[in-house]
């Protein structure tokens, strides 16, 4: 188990870094006139990162959930392609990437990495969401999986909403 919370650890540092890119790129965007939107929908979504992270050490620690191989792996393999899928998505972006939404006015869409990939639309909230469902179940917390995604997929119906009027607005 504890090696679980090593790897749950590590995902959190992973997220600092995220952190850090995304207050570089930040400065960096309202530097050249970016528009910040959906500052009410951020809150939420940091508690449920951070839910995310507790929540699989709580689950697996006081509901001893055990570790089944054949999942867990499979889990494992699934989380790390998680996080390669959104360092290439921070990469492709570069400065442009945010944890928050930020559209710098008469930039043209990013088209390169994942986004030149029609076929999918979001790929740094496709590494969000398979991250949130194979994180938790790598050690069995199948309720931490279950309530993640459910309330994820419902802040990212808000999130892409506002990101999409904020894009829209930008390049009309």
């Amino acid at each position: 188990m504890y090696w679980y919370f090593a790897l749950v650890g590590l995902v959190a540092l992973e997220r600092l870094a995220e952190l850090g890119v995304a207050r570089r790129n930040l400065a960096w965007s309202l530097a050249r006139g970016g528009v910040v939107s959906g500052r009410g929908h951020y809150p939420p979504m940091v508690v449920l990162h951070v839910g995310l992270l507790a929540a699989c050490v709580l689950e697996v620690g006081l509901a001893d959930r055990p570790f089944v191989p054949a999942l867990g792996w499979t889990m494992v393999v699934l989380t790390v392609a998680a996080q390669a899928l959104r360092w290439w998505c921070i990469t492709a972006l570069g400065p442009h990437w945010n944890t928050q939404v930020v559209v710098v006015p008469g930039v043209p869409l990013i088209r390169r990495g994942p986004y030149r990939l029609s076929w999918l639309r979001h790929p740094n909230y496709v590494a969000v969401a398979v991250e949130g469902a194979a994180l938790p179940l790598v050690h069995g917390a199948w309720i931490t999986a279950l309530g993640f995604t459910g309330l994820n997929a419902a802040l990212m119906v808000v999130r892409i909403r506002c990101e999409s009027a904020a894009l829209s607005a930008a390049t009309a």
